[in-house]
């Protein structure tokens, strides 16, 4: 892999260095400045003419800073003649604003793509996309990796039996469909209601989770209000224990306070996003690395090789 350049932004730097170790291939050096009004400057400092670069960066919080630091790495990429630039965009942030909800609203998703295009960008590598549409935003192709096969291999480490796999909302059964048929557990659905962004109640089950051990599945956790109450009822209903896994720990606002409060046992997450200092202070959230998956990819699209196997 001599013609393969890794670099990352600041927004993840220790999923940077596992994927780099997995690789064996040291991260690119660069530097990112900022100007005393906000401005970010990014600088290159290695030559990167006629090589293949990856560059890693989530856009998570602060969202903003670190869309543009993608942004600007890609434009300086594409000006020092990189034969070719792959995003790899472990959390893809806006993704949530995928269709218009109301009148006069954006599609945020689709910009955030159209601004990725523009900036020079090749191919972009993310994982568990929130709309699974949102490959078509883009006009280059697009790897959308699922972190279901190591979180199958948790559950499975952790538990034997009894399990039943809860899906949080009426958006998430197919995702909790396939996790139950792998893992030969029910399958059951929590009949939400959102009144506002950030805000939701959970109304009843659809389904039996009586003295079972309910495992909720869900793409992402950004208050955490929907998790803490699909676990509050799904304990009502009778579950001895409510695990809870996700692939994206937004984990914004008073999450923290509302999972340290509620009926789940656990939080297990990837680290597509840096816990915060809170975060890692919550004994009820664990961490899988997503390292060894990314890093595959990123090799067999260096080597031209098929990425299917890998989309689990």
């Amino acid at each position: 892999m001599n013609g393969l350049s890794i670099f990352a932004g600041n927004s993840n730097p220790l999923l940077a260095e596992r994927i780099s170790e997995y690789l064996a291939k040291p991260l690119g050096r660069l530097k990112v400045n900022r100007f005393s009004d906000g401005e970010t400057q990014v600088e290159i400092h290695e030559n990167v003419r006629k090589r293949e670069i990856y560059v890693i960066q989530s856009t998570c919080h602060p969202v903003n800073d670190n869309l543009v630091e993608l942004l600007l790495l890609i434009d300086a990429f594409r000006r020092s003649s990189a034969s070719r630039i792959t995003a790899v965009i472990p959390y893809f942030g806006y993704s949530r604003q995928d269709k218009k909800v109301s009148p006069r609203v954006p599609i945020s998703a689709k910009l955030v793509a159209d601004l990725l295009d523009v900036a020079g960008v090749d191919r972009v590598i993310t994982m568990d996309l929130h709309a699974g549409q949102i490959q078509g935003f883009f006009n280059v192709p697009v790897d959308n990796l699922y972190s279901a096969p190591i979180i199958i291999d948790d559950i499975r480490t952790r538990f034997s039996d009894n399990l039943v796999v809860v899906s949080p909302d009426a958006g998430g059964v197919e995702r909790a469909r396939a996790y139950a048929k792998r893992l030969n557990a029910g399958l059951a659905i929590v009949d939400k209601r959102r009144s506002a962004p950030n805000q939701a109640k959970a109304m009843a089950i659809i389904g039996d989770v009586q003295d079972k051990i309910a495992i909720i599945i869900d793409d992402m956790a950004d208050t955490a209000g929907t998790l803490t109450e699909a676990a509050s009822v799904i304990r009502t209903e009778g579950a001895k224990e409510v695990h809870a896994y996700c692939t994206h720990p937004v984990l914004s606002g008073p999450a923290i306070d509302r999972i340290n409060n509620s009926s789940l046992n656990s939080l297990v997450a990837t680290d597509t996003i840096p816990l915060s200092e809170e975060a890692k202070k919550c004994d009820k959230i664990k961490t899988l690395s997503i390292a060894k998956l990314v890093g595959e990819a990123i090799m067999r699209s260096y080597r031209g090789d098929s990425v299917n196997s890998l989309f689990v």
